[in-house]
């Protein structure tokens, strides 16, 4: 395993004051990881450096070609003052599977935790420690030859972020309004959905306008063939609680394996509870509302954990859910899964990884 070259600042920021006022993704950190890749001697070089500009050609080819990937992830200030990693090796599990699709060389899973344990450690002053705060944690690569050509990527840069953020959507855990996008879809079986890379979420981008405009949070994807089975709430997996059952689409390769996703179906299958993945289509969905076996909509991620959803637009078709209020399955999910990650409650899963 390589060592980490670390180059502190000389010339550190003021932290932020006001934990009301961090926002999400706009304010970064005083140092980033960077380690390069080029053919024929792998992945080297490996630095902890402070934050600022890369040099990059401008017929770099990720900004042609769009061959790049990345994680979310987040480091938490538990109650008792340790600083704690929510399940990082599924993140970089993940960026590997990410890789193999866009054709990026694999990288060193445990390696690639260490450094960002590394680099939270020295950062550790930033982690906000207020109700629902965090540590935004972005590791991405990208392909930076500087060729014009489509053919995959000979030289490389990995590269860490770190952000501190408050709540995702402004709404916070209130539920949000919803419409069922007709008109685009994000991803198709045998693309790239199943794949945290920058053009699925350039994809999104039209319909998450649109529904800005019309005084929606975000939207419900349909699948990209029939247009008709549900898939994906914006950049988030979907639940519904139906009857005695809890939905969610199963993953069938244009959806992405979400570890909140994952860690939800294991928690509620640990309460006793029926969780089924499978295809669930919105004709489906309207009539269990109609017939007031809906119960309770949210979407999970990394960002949100939770976010429930309280009005559902289908075209003339609205359904509001659990009287546009917070279920309890919703609650009990974002209560167990943060309690976890801020250190309030026992992590019987194993789930957490301490940051020294």
């Amino acid at each position: 395993m390589q060592e980490i070259r670390v180059e502190l600042t000389e010339h550190p920021q003021p932290k932020p004051t006001d934990s009301n006022k961090l926002g999400f993704g706009t304010i970064f950190t005083d140092h980033m990881f960077i380690m390069n890749y080029d053919e024929g001697e792998g992945w080297h070089d490996a630095r902890i450096v402070p934050f600022g500009p890369i040099e990059l050609s401008p017929a770099a080819m990720c900004l042609h070609y769009g061959q790049s990937v990345f994680e979310g992830m987040k480091a938490y200030r538990a109650v008792d003052g340790r600083i704690l990693l929510f399940r990082p090796d599924k993140n970089m599990a993940r960026l590997n599977s990410s890789n193999d699709r866009l054709c990026i060389p694999q990288i060193d899973e445990a390696f690639s935790q260490k450094a960002i344990e590394k680099l939270v450690s020295i950062e550790k002053d930033w982690i906000p420690s207020a109700e629902g705060t965090s540590l935004y944690i972005r590791p991405f690569i990208i392909g930076i030859d500087p060729h014009i050509g489509v053919h995959p990527a000979q030289h490389l840069l990995f590269i860490v972020l770190c952000s501190p953020v408050g709540a995702y959507y402004p709404e916070g855990l209130n539920p949000v309004k919803i419409y069922v996008e007709t008109n685009y879809v994000r991803a198709v079986k045998g693309g790239m959905g199943y794949t945290k890379t920058a053009g699925n979420y350039a994809a999104s981008l039209k319909a998450q306008d649109e529904a800005e405009k019309q005084n929606y949070t975000q939207v419900l994807w349909l699948d990209g063939v029939e247009r008709k089975y549900i898939e994906e709430v914006g950049t988030m997996n979907v639940f519904f609680v139906i009857g005695d059952e809890i939905v969610t689409p199963a993953l069938q390769g244009s959806i992405l394996p979400g570890i909140t996703r994952m860690s939800s179906i294991e928690l509620l299958k640990s309460w006793g509870m029926k969780v089924v993945e499978r295809k669930l289509s919105i004709e489906e969905l309207a009539q269990a509302a109609e017939n007031g076996q809906l119960k309770e909509a949210f979407g999970t991620g990394t960002a949100a954990v939770i976010s429930p959803i309280g009005h559902l637009k289908w075209g003339d078709d609205v359904m509001n859910i659990n009287n546009g209020e917070i279920g309890p399955i919703s609650q009990r999910l974002y209560d167990t899964m943060t309690g976890i990650q801020w250190g309030k409650i026992k992590d019987e899963f194993g789930w957490t990884v301490e940051v020294k």
